[in-house]
């Protein structure tokens, strides 16, 4: 993707040798006064070398200008190219990983700023700098020996700056990265904050990596700042002196007094762009961050070959000895789940809290990836199919439900390019459609940030018609009636036989009697493992078999 806009960079290194030649105008115009106006004193000769000189300087105004228009079009052609990968790539990324999801966008904007900032142009220049000191080098020996020993002290003293500032940048960066996700997490709970009183605790925890982001960055300043002052010192005083050098020289009958002052604006120039990058230190460190930090996620979120389209696949799932692993976690969520059920079968899901009924669900549209065992829909491994073409066939209500921030007909058409009746039929199935006619601009109202204007059992009811919109093959329903109220069951049942009529595999986690008396068979899940599988009455029957009496007195004795 950067190899793409090599010619945006490539055209301004160009326009970059333009300009530092350009820069030889200045040095050449007081060589020559000195040297010859002045002696032959020729007015012509003065009238026309400050023309040319003011040519010169129009013409390096005017090439900066468009170099750095030619670095903000690379910025450009960067995010065309590469912010959708990313953000790709943040969808994909396992939700285990933890931190700021949004860090890693806000990496790439980092490093696509950098290419259109100051210290990208001192980059650019900085090559030249050698070419600035072979010119001193023919003006005389010892000039240019001179602005070589000063070029080498200042690189000398930009390396010595990266060594003090990596330290306490890469700390300050870190503790940035972790307040920054404890602040995207706590404001998505600021009514719980707020209603248990919970800010001024919440404060004190949030200060925490605060406190040592900015300590960090305060300690990585102060540092650069000396330097950076140190630098500055150095560099007037080389100039100075290269001057004091040249008036011996001068004295000595060794060179000219147009050679010393241009020798003086010549080492300026090149030691410039050393100065420009040890200013922008920290922003060329933090972009080099954010680049590798971004190529890490690209690498571990790589592009899938799209492969051969599957049919529609008809429903039928089979979980073959499932077990998962959190990453980082030694204990299994999942343990060795098997069973199958046909096409158009309506599953549902029942055990206590923490028995891995949800991490389930998420396997079975293929959100996670098992640590062994596997999920196939019609034979083929869910894993393995393209996000994109299987999301066409599968439905998904999460135990959390999250709108997004556009209409009602954007979340349940899944902001796809569909038609207005799928979407109403997708309502009218999920039974919503005589709710959402009654909001302000009906299907076309802003729901807001995750819903927020909506209640959370009418939030439910429009993540269930998000998930049968389009008609999908297979629909995983986690607690879909947590919100919901007595007519709102009666939906969800009628929506579950609708579903079931239409030949739609649905596998439901529900503890409610509307939605458990609909299905087929049971699953039980406890601790991770299957204890029980089979058709509703013959679990339910086991499930609710009286305990004899003697085995109760057995195990009361």
């Amino acid at each position: 993707m950067l190899q793409s806009c090599r010619g945006y960079f490539v055209t301004a290194a160009i326009f970059s040798g333009a300009i530092n030649l350009l820069y030889l105008a200045g040095p050449l115009y007081m060589l020559q006064v000195y040297d010859r106006v002045i002696s032959s004193a020729s007015e012509i000769t003065l009238l026309m070398l400050t023309i040319a000189l003011l040519l010169a300087l129009v013409a390096l105004a005017g090439l900066d200008a468009i170099r750095a228009r030619i670095l903000t079009r690379a910025s450009i052609r960067l995010n065309q190219k590469i912010a959708s990968r990313v953000m790709t790539a943040i969808i994909d990324r396992p939700t285990s990983t933890g931190g700021a999801r949004s860090q890693s966008l806000r990496d790439f904007d980092t490093f696509r700023q950098f290419v259109t900032g100051a210290g990208i142009h001192a980059i650019f220049d900085l090559p030249w700098a050698p070419i600035y000191i072979a010119v001193i080098f023919a003006l005389h020996p010892f000039l240019g020996a001179f602005a070589l020993a000063c070029s080498i002290i200042l690189v000398l003293m930009a390396l010595l700056s990266e060594w003090l500032v990596k330290l306490p940048l890469t700390e300050s960066n870190e503790a940035a990265a972790r307040s920054y996700s404890f602040t995207e997490m706590s404001l998505r709970n600021t009514e719980v904050i707020r209603a248990m009183g919970m800010t001024y605790g919440l404060l004190r925890r949030w200060s925490r990596d605060r406190d040592r982001m900015l300590e960090r960055q305060v300690a990585a300043s102060d540092r650069s700042s000396v330097i950076q002052s140190l630098i500055r010192f150095l560099r007037l005083s080389m100039q100075s002196l290269i001057l004091g050098l040249g008036a011996y020289l001068v004295i000595e009958r060794l060179t000219t007094v147009g050679a010393m002052f241009a020798a003086s604006i010549l080492l300026g120039r090149a030691l410039q762009p050393v100065e420009q990058i040890v200013g922008s230190w920290r922003g060329l460190v933090s972009a080099r961050g954010a680049f590798l930090r971004v190529r890490e996620l690209l690498l571990a979120q790589p592009v899938l070959d799209s492969g051969l389209a599957l049919p529609r696949p008809k429903g039928q799932l089979s979980v073959e000895a499932l077990s998962f692993v959190p990453p980082g976690g030694g204990k299994p969520v999942l343990r060795g789940i098997t069973f199958f059920i046909e096409a158009g079968e309506v599953l549902g899901v029942i055990g206590p809290s923490g028995a891995g009924k949800s991490t389930l669900s998420r396997h079975l549209v293929g959100v996670l990836t098992p640590s062994a065992g596997a999920v196939r829909l019609d034979g083929a491994d869910v894993t393995t199919w393209v996000k994109q073409a299987t999301g066409d066939h599968v439905g998904y209500l999460p135990q959390d439900i999250e709108l997004f921030s556009d209409t009602v007909a954007a979340n349940i058409g899944r902001f796809d390019e569909g038609t207005g009746r799928e979407i109403i039929l997708a309502a009218k199935l999920a039974g919503v459609h005589e709710m959402i006619l009654r909001l302000p601009s009906g299907y076309d109202t802003q729901v807001g940030e995750g819903g927020a204007i909506l209640s959370g059992g009418f939030r439910q009811r429009i993540g269930l018609a998000r998930a049968v919109y389009g008609n999908p093959s297979l629909v995983v329903l986690d607690e879909p009636s947590s919100n919901l109220d007595v007519e709102g069951d009666a939906a969800l049942a009628d929506c579950i036989m609708q579903l079931k009529k239409r030949g739609t595999t649905v596998v439901i986690v529900s503890h409610r009697p509307a939605t458990i008396g609909v299905v087929d068979k049971i699953l039980v899940l406890r601790d991770g493992v299957a204890e029980m599988f089979g058709p509703r009455g013959e679990v339910m029957s086991r499930l609710t078999r009286p305990v004899p009496v003697n085995a109760v007195q057995s195990s009361s004795s």
